[in-house]
């Protein structure tokens, strides 16, 4: 079998290498471990949200003449958010799968596939770190691309609210860490307005989370109540202070962090407010469709050298209402 007519096979279909890169083994950040955001596709390539009062709401799609979703009283703004697209290509050489067979298998198919699925595989580990910065910059309330810097979407001012900010005084030995945790719930409890949740978690950067377990109020407190627990276990799963769960996010790109080390960000668990809705590919084939996570395809070079193959993710993370998290600061 040559090696054109092994990629013309099914098993290099869209329909069967997008199916793939969705099956990927899973290697989730931390937000995508948690499942803080809710997933779900939807077959156009923009979103018609809806805000009131500093809340987000995502309109429904219906067909065309069909009546249009009703809004009820209030002073309400929609806007169309167009989902990201990126796309990642790579590159597999006629040399790299010449008589390449798997392990204990004559089958030149299924040398092949295996170089493909292992090159699936790196392309999704990338879009899954590109899908981790998105979502923390929809926690933070700003969305940035992957250079850090160029702004997709600024959420507080797209929707006319402003974050809300809280500081912790760790260089003030006398600060009653416990009491600035009560107040910080009080922020969240206003933002949310009557929407229940079933806690706070609170992602830090290096510094801030030194500080907060260095700071003597946090040490005495384990000190009387708990045994020192804390004292005596590993903190660097996180531990809960102040009835939130306070951990250490270490992710990060090229050395830097994606969350500074002397901030951390609070954010309200069990209530729904964050959301990725995924939009279909840009391909014949996928018009109108409801969007999946990822995509992949492949096509063969020019002078058939060899094959390219092409993966794409259309994802937008948003938080429902960003004044909800708390961006904490140091002192």
């Amino acid at each position: 079998m040559s090696l054109l007519d092994i990629f013309n096979d099914d098993a290099f279909s869209l329909t069967s290498l997008t199916a793939t890169i969705n099956n990927q083994p899973y290697k989730p950040g931390r937000i995508g471990e948690l499942g803080l955001f809710t997933e779900s596709g939807i077959n156009t390539t923009s979103a018609m949200v809806e805000s009131k009062n500093g809340e987000l709401h995502l309109l429904p799609t219906s067909q065309r003449g069909a009546p249009a979703l009703q809004a009820r009283g209030g002073k309400r703004q929609v806007r169309s958010f167009v989902i990201p697209h990126i796309p990642y290509d790579s590159t597999i050489l006629a040399d790299e799968v010449r008589n390449v067979r798997a392990f204990g298998s004559e089958s030149a198919l299924e040398g092949v596939r295996t170089v493909v699925n292992q090159s699936l595989s790196d392309m999704n580990t990338n879009h899954e770190v590109t899908l981790e910065h998105l979502r923390l910059g929809a926690l933070k309330g700003l969305i940035l691309d992957a250079d850090g810097s160029t702004v997709i979407y600024d959420l507080f001012h797209e929707f006319g609210v402003t974050q809300q900010t809280h500081t912790y005084k760790f260089s003030d030995a006398t600060t009653d860490v416990r009491i600035q945790c009560v107040k910080l719930r009080r922020k969240v409890d206003d933002a949310l307005g009557a929407q229940p949740y079933s806690g706070l978690r609170a992602f830090c950067g290096a510094d801030f989370y030194d500080g907060l377990l260095a700071h003597d109020y946090v040490k005495d407190a384990y000190h009387r109540y708990q045994d020192s627990a804390l004292l005596r276990n590993d903190p660097k799963g996180g531990f809960n202070f102040g009835d939130i769960f306070w951990e250490e996010y270490r992710g990060q790109v090229d050395g830097i962090p994606f969350i500074p080390v002397n901030e951390a960000y609070v954010i309200p668990e069990g209530t729904g407010i964050f959301r990725t809705w995924f939009a279909s590919a840009d391909f014949v084939e996928t018009v109108n469709t409801i969007g999946l996570p990822r995509y992949a395809k492949q096509r063969v070079m020019d002078f058939e050298k060899g094959v390219q193959i092409h993966t794409q993710s259309n994802p937008l993370p948003i938080c429902l209402k960003p004044r909800a998290v708390i961006r904490c600061k140091m002192s």
